[in-house]
């Protein structure tokens, strides 16, 4: 049956034309497709509309419901329930939601309650929840598995008619969206059991990625489902200008010219109403915040700092302020990326490369967030190479190019979580939780031995561990798996989750209110008395009483920025394939792109002291300066493929020769830095970058161990291996190393075949080396043609990687005397010795 001829239907669209309002086509394919039973995913442009398609589809069917209930001669009381589940990934993004959901519900005279349930969710909220589930519930992939670990949370989810994901390609990639795979996994097996005859709809909310249908098979993995994938044939204009400098160093390096920049950013912000500025890192939006203060004191008051260790309240008050259109302007890290709606925000900036092209549109879209408005965004690069990277943004977001999410597989630490959480809660028995459990995406290949070993970790502790009692969580009661031991239940429910940040300590004044968070690992290298900058404000650090950061305000003009952790993005494979499109249309001037006119000049200058690769050619670069022998390859495959590839290369020539390197890489190339020659052969160059017995190099050329150690601390506390400490009393992130550590050696030497151990050493090699990849740019090194540079100064491209080896190691006074003095020496002498084609 059409939808068209429903009650629910009608009343929706009576009230959308009296709010003078028309739905999208997309829309009410969404909301057809819902009527008849079709799990899915909707992927539209930002501001159409999205999340209406899926929650007034769910909302028809009510009305539609209750209209059929009044017919009846006897209708009584319909039953009430919790009927929607919304998962979010962002809290910020829970509270934009419930607003505009409850504005629907009261201008249809549905009396639904639209609750929120996440880590700022008051303890009273929770308890009217427990008492009485609300119709709606918003919630994080965390809090639903909370949910899970009550006692009696089945009945719970008796009226469920529908779970709708979020931003799902946010999660996609992460073990949040394992967790939420689980979660409903759990939901839907519940239903199966206590009402059979339900029809469960499960639906995702996307913006564009590169691989919708894995995405789609990744949320609803059950083949006997009607699945769709609904696409809005709307395109969304986007605004890119790029604020260009009046003047290109030809020798750049990261982060000089996005602070000499600066001043073009002040007329941005004055002509637009509210401006949003993006930078990658928390320290860097620090940073930005007391420059733009220190350029024009007229914005005090008017601009605002947000990020995810600011204070809940003064995030709060912030997003209120943008909704009310009474900032200029918020400088913000991925905090503000996701879904929500600031109608005031008409212009968006990015500061410096955004490492991939559909970062850049997600951010872009927080511009002209309503329909048919241009989004807007401007981008200020932080060195002229950048300019480059502007360039192939506008192209990839002309060609729709935009990178895939990869799915994480085989978690077995989430697991792990998961099944403890199941026997805090109500229990759960074996057979069907495996069957739930092999039903998911990330886990259709799990053996039964694998599942036989997980089983016996939670209930014994496995081979190493069953000695200690506290490792035996769960115990089979009357054919269900429980956890009996309330002290591990509490200790369970404090740590369900999959992000492991270094402890964090509050900061507040000595006179009382909470200014946000800072990591221990910063706070443990600063001094009584020395200052630094978090929320804008630059503080004085006294002391650290009970987990507390106690600070006053500092007289300082200027102060240290806090360094977080996980601060650097790598560059993605798409953008990287077009850059290196981008470098060869630059010197050949086969394009019409502004950024790459300004920037001729570098690469002129580039192809006289060395070499402009092109598509097909593979540069390396040989100089000898009075720092040593170097030597510089450009990949363009981001830094974490090239600080692998720079160890690689480096143990290939040590092989054959002893010599020991210092290694050094930014995103588009490595350093290699001996203080002897380098002994290579042009001819045999190519052999350093063969994919041949890649695996077996790779262990061998990096510390694969210590590296698997470092993935096994996370692992450890997702899994419950460690104990992360109560609230106020966190356990510090040195006793988290070392305790995960000592479980590392143990499981190495006793217990070679532990599932957690395996896993840490899949994450290294998969995330952090990203061996796949890898291999993928070693065999297109093979198909290009090789180009060795010999000369005696540095070069455009090598510039910044040399400048970024240094300043880890300096402060910013020597690097800058520094970097004049190699600058005025390449000055002296460009000129190229000789170049090589193999």
């Amino acid at each position: 049956m059409s939808i068209e001829k429903s009650t629910g239907y009608k009343q929706v669209m009576k009230w959308l034309k009296t709010s003078k309002k028309k739905p999208f086509q997309f829309q009410t394919e969404a909301w057809q497709y819902y009527a008849e039973g079709y799990c899915g995913i909707v992927n539209a442009p930002t501001g159409f509309g999205k999340t209406f398609s899926l929650f007034l589809a769910a909302v028809i069917e009510e009305l539609n419901e209750k209209a059929d209930h009044a017919k009846l001669k006897s209708p009584g009381k319909r039953k009430t329930g919790l009927k929607l589940i919304w998962i979010t990934p962002l809290r910020s993004l829970a509270k934009d939601l419930a607003r505009a959901m409850r504005e629907v519900c009261l201008e249809l005279e549905l009396d639904w309650q639209v609750g929120v349930r996440n880590g700022d969710t008051t303890a009273a909220d929770k308890l009217k929840q427990k008492k009485q589930m609300p119709e709606v519930l918003i919630i994080t992939p965390e809090s639903i598995h909370l949910l899970l670990a009550q006692k009696g949370t089945t009945s719970n989810f008796d009226h469920l008619r529908a779970i709708v994901v979020d931003e799902w390609h946010e999660l996609l990639g992460s073990k949040r969206g394992v967790q939420t795979e689980l979660a409903i996994s759990r939901i839907r097996g519940l239903l199966k059991i206590r009402h059979p005859e339900r029809l469960l709809r499960i639906w995702g909310i996307s913006a564009t990625i590169g691989n919708m249908e894995q995405a789609l098979d990744v949320l609803v993995p059950y083949p006997e489902v009607l699945k769709t994938t609904i696409k809005a044939d709307i395109e969304k204009k986007i605004d890119i200008r790029s604020i260009l400098p009046d003047h290109i160093d030809l020798l750049p390096w990261a982060g000089h010219l996005g602070h000499k920049l600066a001043h073009k950013l002040l007329p941005v912000i004055h002509k637009s109403r509210t401006t949003l500025i993006f930078t990658n890192t928390r320290s860097q939006a620090e940073l930005w915040y007391q420059n733009l203060l220190n350029l024009d004191e007229s914005l005090a008051g008017l601009i605002a700092i947000h990020h995810g260790s600011i204070d809940q309240e003064l995030r709060n008050w912030i997003e209120d302020s943008l909704h009310a259109g009474l900032l200029k302007a918020v400088i913000s890290t991925s905090s503000l990326d996701l879904g929500v709606d600031f109608k005031p925000v008409d212009t968006v900036v990015q500061i410096g490369s955004p490492k991939g092209v559909a970062r850049f549109l997600q951010r872009a879209g927080r511009s002209g967030h309503s329909p048919f408005e241009t989004s807007v965004i401007y981008f200020l690069p932080t060195h002229a190479l950048e300019l480059v990277e502007a360039a192939a943004i506008k192209e990839a977001a002309k060609t729709q190019n935009i990178e895939s999410r990869e799915p994480v597989v085989m978690a077995f630490d989430t697991l792990v979580q998961y099944l403890v959480t199941l026997a805090v809660g109500d229990g759960f028995d074996e057979q069907t939780i495996y069957q739930e459990v092999r039903e998911t995406h990330c886990f259709r290949e799990i053996l039964l031995s694998e599942w036989q070993w997980i089983m016996q970790f939670i209930t014994t502790g496995g081979d190493s561990l069953t000695a200690y009692n506290e490792f035996s969580k769960v115990v089979l009661i009357d054919g269900l798996h429980k956890v009996e031991s309330r002290q591990i239940a509490l200790r369970h429910r404090l740590h369900i989750g999959t992000i492991v940040s270094d402890a964090m300590l509050k900061v507040k004044f000595m006179t009382g209110g909470f200014i946000g968070m800072i990591e221990e690992s910063f706070i443990s290298k600063i001094k009584p008395g020395n200052s630094f900058t978090l929320a804008g404000r630059i503080l004085e650090f006294v002391m650290v009483k009970d987990m507390m950061v106690l600070v006053r305000k500092s007289k300082m003009k200027s102060a240290i920025t806090p360094s977080w952790l996980g601060g650097r993005i790598s560059l993605s494979a798409n953008l990287g394939t077009i850059l290196r499109k981008k470098y060869n249309e630059t010197l050949y001037k086969s394009h019409e792109d502004e950024e790459l006119k300004i920037i001729l000049p570098l690469f002129e200058r580039q192809a006289k002291v060395s070499h402009v690769p092109r598509d097909d050619e593979f540069l390396i670069e040989l100089i000898n300066t009075r720092d040593g022998y170097h030597l510089f390859a450009y990949p363009f495959e981001g830094r974490l493929v090239h600080e692998v590839m720079a160890a690689l290369i480096a143990y290939r020539i040590g092989r054959k020769t002893p010599i020991s390197f210092s290694i050094a890489m930014n995103d588009y190339g490595f350093e290699l830095l001996s203080e002897q020659p380098i002994p290579i052969i042009e001819e045999q160059l190519k052999e350093l970058f063969s994919p041949e017995n890649l695996a077996e190099d790779i262990v061998a050329s990096i510390n694969a161990t210590e590296m698997a150690r470092r993935k096994f601390r996370d692992i450890a506390c997702i899994s419950g291996l460690v104990f992360q400490g109560y609230p106020g009393k966190y356990t510090a992130n040195k006793h988290l190393q070392s305790s995960a550590g000592l479980f590392f050696n143990v499981f190495s030497d006793y217990d070679q075949h532990n599932l957690l151990l395996r896993q840490a050493y899949d994450e290294a090699f998969y995330q952090q080396i990203e061996e796949p990849r890898l291999a993928a740019a070693l065999n297109r090194v093979q198909q290009s043609k090789l180009i060795v540079v010999r000369t005696d100064s540095y070069t455009p491209l090598c510039f910044p990687i040399k400048v970024d080896s240094l300043r880890e190691n300096m402060s910013t006074e020597e690097l800058g005397q520094r970097i004049q003095r190699m600058t005025a020496e390449a000055e002296k002498k460009p000129r190229r010795k000789n170049d090589h084609q193999v």
